[in-house]
């Protein structure tokens, strides 16, 4: 079950975008920095362009196709992840907004930039837990081994039409690169 594997990276490569916003803000709201507006465009950017052209339409082509075919009774499951998928997609373009806005205005759009990337985080963490504790036992549980060689070699060939066939390496890049621009102790750019 390698899927499995991959799903909890994607997961934990998003968190650590995440977790570096609200350090981020925290750093703006609480100690004064500067805002590095490079590195937020990029994190912004990676949170819209890989859950929602790359993780959420894999996890429902294949684990959540399959999963409703296996066990009828994960529909309300399946039914609330995809919505929240859908969800996503609204907030994270209010985070874009929001980001442009702050650029833009200034300082007095920051609370509302602020309170964005917190409901992006609390909304993603639900999302997550959700996916690790109710989803992946009930696909472990009901997916046949056939299902899982699917499921397995869609998650390994990270092939997204938009991107190219090498479409981890284009995310990997740019998470590369957001490690390059944050200061430490987020990454190895120049300090605040």
């Amino acid at each position: 079950m390698h899927a499995i594997r991959v799903i909890y990276d994607e997961h934990r490569a998003l968190a650590a975008v995440i977790h570096g916003m609200l350090y981020l803000v925290r750093e703006i709201r609480y100690g004064g920095a500067e805002p590095k507006f490079d590195v937020l465009r990029a994190m912004v950017h990676y949170i819209h362009a890989f859950p929602e052209r790359f993780h959420h339409p894999k996890e429902e082509a294949y684990l959540f196709r399959m999963l409703r075919t296996s066990s009828p009774h994960a529909a309300p499951l399946l039914d609330r992840l995809e919505t929240e998928h859908r969800a996503s997609a609204d907030r994270i373009r209010n985070l874009e907004l929001a980001l442009a806005r702050y650029e833009q205005e200034g300082a007095e759009s920051f609370a509302p930039f602020a309170a964005a990337v917190a409901d992006y985080a609390a909304f993603h963490w639900e999302h997550a837990r959700a996916e690790e504790t109710e989803l992946l036992p009930l696909a472990e549980a009901f997916l046949t081994d056939a299902e899982w060689r699917e499921i397995d070699a869609a998650f390994a060939g990270h092939s997204d039409p938009l991107v190219g066939a090498d479409a981890g390496a284009e995310y990997a890049t740019l998470f590369r690169h957001i490690v390059d621009l944050a200061p430490p102790p987020l990454g190895t750019g120049p300090d605040f």
